[in-house]
Formats: C-alpha cells, sequence, structure tokens
C-alpha cells in the first residue's frame, strides 16, 4: 500500500504535466486507499498494544515499558501506516484544490489542453 501511494506521490511532484482526469483517477484511488490505510492503523494499533501489554506486564515502570514499546516494530509499523494516512490526506485535498482551479480555469475559459 505504501509503495502505491509513494508512486501516486511522485507523479504529483512540483512541474508535473497533470491532466484534469489524471488528477481525478488518482483522487479516486487515493479515496479508496483512505479505508485501507484505516484498517492497516487498526491493526498495528491492535499489535502495539500487544507488545506494550507485554512490557507492562513485565512488572516495569509504565514509562520504561512504553520506551521499550516504541522500539519494537509493531511501533514502526504504527507509525508508518499513520503516516501514510496523512501522505493519502494530504494528497487528495491539494488534487482537489488542483481540480478546482481546473474549473475554475476552465470556467473562466483559459484552460486549453
Amino acid at each position: 500500500m505504501r509503495d502505491f501511494v509513494r508512486g501516486i506521490q511522485d507523479k504529483l511532484r512540483p512541474g508535473c504535466d497533470l491532466s484534469p482526469t489524471e488528477a481525478s483517477e488518482y483522487r479516486l484511488n487515493l479515496s479508496a486507499l483512505l479505508g485501507n490505510c484505516l484498517q492497516e492503523i487498526l491493526d498495528a494499533d491492535i499489535a502495539y498494544n500487544r507488545v506494550l501489554l507485554m512490557y507492562l506486564d513485565g512488572s516495569e515502570a509504565a514509562s520504561r515499558a512504553k520506551i521499550r514499546a516504541e522500539c519494537s516494530p509493531e511501533f514502526q509499523r504504527r507509525q508508518e501506516a499513520r503516516n501514510t494516512k496523512e501522505l493519502v490526506v494530504e494528497m487528495s485535498r491539494a488534487l482537489n484544490k488542483f481540480l478546482d482551479s481546473q474549473r475554475e480555469e476552465m470556467r473562466l475559459g483559459g484552460y486549453q489542453r
């Protein structure tokens, strides 16, 4: 999923030649991916909470248990899932702004492609 999102991100770099049709397709793909991101966040949160609970059950201080849990692969997965969701949301917003500006340009008669 992250690779697919990064692939779209690469196509949206500044200076890219993006048509309104392509932007609409990317926005649709990102909207569909948002649900996948939310499920990944849920799964990653559950996995991380299990690790945290394991350290807390080890009768360590809560602060030390949290630090140990945050060094785990489960925490990294959790953070990557959250970062991917934020990237999807921000790219969707950028595409919405792009499409709004293209509609305005077409309304004013200035879009030529």
